[in-house]
């Protein structure tokens, strides 16, 4: 799946580009995927809630198939509305997806959660080159419709996903998570922890996706050859997930949020990079820092959340906080675009500092508040 996402990343912009009517929608179809992640979250962990993960992960794999289809098919007729449908399911088959790392999670001791966690999404090195060079090799496979092969590739990836579930067993929901006792609601969405989670999460995801979406638009208006922008989003992609072989590790030794701050601090660094200038090298550069700051800060917020639900409670709250990234998430990819056209690419950089900066001040506060509860606790 994360095969897919990335080589939609490196190229939904630059086909929405030709087919658009307006470039100020060239990053409508990216941002519908991730309309439609949104809108699927809560019904996809609760739909898993009561039939089993695998049932899930193969209902996206389907909607992936028709996804990637749809998309392939829009491009080589040249319909920009038959490309944004086949980016919405694309987006269905996402929404699902996203619970691969909390299946990992339940399935393995408390300590060790944060380390499956970051193992499943260190799928995504892998997935770093197989879809940047699948939109490499396939472009022109198909003449006259560029990228309309590497969109059929992504329904032959979905496939892939769906034979996986044959020969994977995942507990189906325990009597305690269908029936135990549950809080109200209220309860656990405001307390501080959860808040911090949800917004970092928000934070990360939101201001990462801005302006990965927008990196290809800015390098194409500098000129650059998409070969060098495959690079690009290749390893940023490459931030993004390797760091997730010893993420976990050293959340385990060094405490959550000590990581998430020091991902807050990374996502500082890569806009400041790019304020520094619009070379090849400071893209590159900039987008690298850009994916270890969402891998710190995201891997931390997904383990804190972890700690804040019951087993009874996990399949709203967990609906509840994919629902409020994946919003921030879409209203980015649906906004930059038209953001980059209006503002420039400087502009979204500095912009995006002072709502990072927010993310680390709640971080030292709930670290501070958290102290000041174990000091009165030892008193």
């Amino acid at each position: 799946m994360l095969s897919c996402t990335s080589l939609t990343m490196a190229t939904s912009a630059l086909v929405g580009v030709v087919l658009a009517p307006a470039p100020t929608l060239a990053t409508l179809p990216l941002g519908l995927a991730y309309l439609c992640i949104m809108i699927t979250m809560i019904p996809a962990s609760l739909l898993m809630k009561r039939f089993g993960r695998r049932v899930g992960f193969a209902l996206g794999g389907t909607a992936g198939m028709i996804g990637g289809s749809t998309s392939a098919l829009g491009i080589y007729l040249g319909s920009f509305t038959l490309f944004c449908t086949g980016s919405a399911l694309f987006g269905v088959a996402n929404g699902f997806s996203q619970y691969y790392r909390f299946a990992a999670a339940e399935i393995v001791d408390k300590s060790y959660k944060s380390r499956a966690i970051s193992w499943v999404l260190a799928g995504g090195l892998v997935a770093a080159f197989i879809g940047p060079n699948t939109a490499s090799l396939t472009r022109e496979l198909i003449p006259g419709a560029l990228f309309s092969a590497s969109y059929a590739f992504i329904a032959l990836f979905c496939a892939g996903v769906i034979i996986i579930q044959l020969f994977i067993r995942i507990p189906m929901p325990s009597i305690e998570e269908k029936e135990g006792h549950k809080r109200p609601a209220r309860f656990v969405l405001t307390r501080p922890v959860f808040l911090v989670a949800v917004l970092c999460a928000m934070i990360a995801y939101g201001t990462m996706n801005l302006l990965m979406t927008a990196t290809p638009l800015a390098m194409n208006h500098r000129d650059m050859a998409f070969g060098d922008t495959a690079i690009v989003i290749q390893w940023h992609i490459v931030g993004m997930f390797a760091p997730s072989f010893f993420t976990g590790s050293l959340i385990h030794r060094f405490g959550v949020l000590k990581v998430m701050f020091i991902g807050a601090l990374a996502l500082v660094g890569c806009a400041l990079v790019a304020l520094n200038g619009q070379l090849y090298a400071h893209f590159l550069v900039g987008l690298i820092l850009l994916g270890i700051g969402w891998n710190f800060l995201y891997i931390g917020s997904t383990t804190l959340l972890t700690e804040v639900y019951l087993p009874a409670e996990k399949g709203v709250i967990q609906g509840i906080n994919e629902f409020m990234v994946f919003s921030a998430t879409a209203f980015t990819a649906l906004s930059s675009g038209y953001l980059h056209h209006s503002l420039g690419w400087e502009a979204l950089n500095r912009y995006t500092i002072p709502v990072v900066c927010l993310a680390a001040c709640l971080i030292v506060l709930l670290g501070w508040q958290l102290r000041q509860r174990q000091a009165q606790q030892l008193a």
